[in-house]
């Protein structure tokens, strides 16, 4: 049976690493695993993850204990009986002057004329080693090595979707505008991923891809292509609905987020605090994971034009209803026309408005979460405006209120259990102590994909490039300078920074909690006690926070 080394990553993954390096053939073992792994899940099993090298599993330990999931995971045969070579996907591309601005240095550096450059690039059938960084973004390998060419050492802040890039022996094309440091030779109008078709992927990992060189222009105008379709609000459900007379600092549609489609690039994304997002639906009798606002610091206003039922839940930011201070994970009645206000951060850093029947946006991909870096769900992918209008469901005939339910927030900061790795061998032994012995501060930098962290001493660990593979939330990984970043609900499904150690599950609502300004320091628990504590998170009526 082909080696495989099973990597502890936290409490609620493990990646199974079939190889080193880019193979190839080991990427071939890892994709079929994965597409059998989602055919068959084992029990707990949610999401399942090919990377160049290797499978990740992210599970409920809850339902599942690592020991069964890792006896069935090294049984596994060594690969799945495959259903043949696809052909190779061919994709015009428009090479050199303003769609491929990088095409003259990157034949500069490798002494060729641009349209060898050109030529050697469109040579090839790529094969598609894993899907990462967005949704639909395709790792293509390997590149000619006479053209191979390193990343900016200062990523642009915005690439054009649809530009066809090198990074070493890689090369890719970016599914929408985003930050990026891959040397732009060309740019197509071929979407590579489309949440209006199915499959929305254009290309699954085991694909073949090759570019095919057209003339400057054949493509048409890439703005038009490219455009934005026009935006569409969400009709209001009936006469029950809400009103944003003011957004606040940023407001977003959350619910728990969209698990099984990390294989697609998409982010599991959902709420920071799933725990209070649980409690304020719970108050007003919805399912746990119903659609709700997220409001982070302060400064919403919104308009309910019902008469229903309403909760808040997680931080305290001085929220009213008409004047009245609104009790935490509480059921308040309202009448048509009630006024909810966030007016201030007292404690923790975001709250959760739940309305009886829920917030009625349209799912996409099976959630109505907003991932703001991917603009997929909620509101048009976007934070909310003043002007939207929302429709909220019609009350369940189960419903069935809950009653106010106890929460710790943090002050200030919090202290919180991690579980090391599972990268061992990118840090030297006193690593982990050191970040346990360390006081970070949460900086300006830290959004929904991840916290920023900043201490005086950086940590210590191995220079050098770490190929790309899976990320997790709550992971903790180190960039060469040795500051911690924290990855959160919105967080890229892989990185190429290795990771020393991972938040536990049960603790991942009170880093929910934290703001820019505030402190968190770590301490190593124990597998044994992360699962327990994940045990004890409950909140009354049996609904797992």
């Amino acid at each position: 049976m082909t080696s495989r080394r099973i990597r502890e990553a936290g409490d609620s993954a493990v990646v199974v690493e079939l190889g080193d390096g880019i193979d190839p053939e080991v990427n071939a073992r890892a994709v079929a695993m994965a597409a059998r792994l989602r055919a068959e899940p084992p029990a707990g099993v949610h999401d399942v993850l090919a990377t160049f090298r290797s499978v990740a599993v992210f599970f409920d330990p809850l339902q599942t204990d690592l020991d069964t999931l890792t006896a069935h995971l090294l049984a596994l045969p060594a690969a799945a009986p495959g259903a043949g070579e696809r052909p190779a996907i061919d994709v015009p591309v428009e090479y050199g002057g303003e769609a491929g601005p990088d095409l003259e240095a990157v034949a500069a550096a490798a002494g060729l004329a641009p349209e060898d450059v050109v030529s050697r690039h469109a040579a090839r059938a790529y094969r598609v080693f894993m899907v990462g960084f967005l949704p639909g973004f395709a790792y293509l390998a390997p590149v000619d090595p006479s053209i191979a060419a390193p990343r900016h050492a200062s990523p642009r802040l915005r690439v054009p979707p649809g530009s066809v890039g090198i990074a070493g022996q890689q090369t890719g094309i970016y599914p929408q505008a985003s930050p990026g440091g891959w040397q732009i030779i060309g740019r197509t109008t071929t979407r590579p991923f489309d949440v209006h078709r199915r499959p929305p992927l254009l290309v699954s990992p085991g694909d073949r891809v090759r570019f095919v060189a057209v003339s400057r222009g054949s493509l048409g105008s890439f703005a038009d292509a490219w455009a934005a379709p026009p935006e569409a609000l969400p009709a209001p459900d009936g006469l029950r609905g809400i009103a944003v007379v003011r957004p606040g600092l940023m407001t977003t549609v959350q619910d728990e987020g969209r698990r099984g489609r990390q294989h697609e690039g998409v982010p599991v994304s959902g709420a920071m605090d799933r725990g209070s997002l649980r409690r304020a639906n719970r108050a007003v009798g919805n399912a746990a994971g119903a659609a709700a606002l997220e409001v982070t610091l302060d400064g919403l206003e919104v308009r309910v034009d019902h008469a229903g039922a309403l909760a808040v839940a997680g931080a305290d930011l001085g929220a009213t209803l008409d004047g009245r201070p609104l009790p935490l994970a509480t059921p308040v009645k309202h009448a048509a026309g009630g006024v909810v206000r966030f007016d201030g951060r007292r404690r923790g850093a975001r709250a959760y408005l739940a309305f009886d029947g829920g917030l009625a946006v349209a799912p996409v991909l099976g959630s109505r979460a907003t991932d703001l870096t991917s603009a997929l769900g909620g509101v048009n992918g976007r934070r909310l405006r003043a002007g939207d209008r929302l429709g909220v469901g019609e009350l369940s005939p189960a419903h069935r209120a809950g009653g106010p339910d106890a929460q710790t927030l943090p002050a200030g900061g919090a202290r919180v259990r991690v579980l090391p790795g599972p990268y061992p061998e990118w840090f030297p032994p006193a690593a982990i102590d050191k970040l346990c012995r360390t006081r970070y501060e949460v900086t300006a930098e830290s959004n929904r994909m991840g916290y920023r962290l900043r201490a005086e001493e950086p940590l210590p660990r191995e220079t050098g490039e770490m190929i790309s593979d899976a990320t997790w939330q709550g992971a903790l990984q180190v960039p060469p300078s040795g500051q911690p970043i924290l990855l959160m609900a919105d967080r890229q499904v892989t990185g190429g920074y290795p990771i020393i150690a991972t938040v536990i599950a049960a603790d991942l609502p009170v880093v929910g909690q934290l703001a820019p300004g505030d402190w968190i320091e770590f301490a190593v628990c124990t597998r044994a006690a992360a699962v327990a504590a994940l045990a004890r998170l409950q909140v009354p009526g049996g609904v797992r926070a």
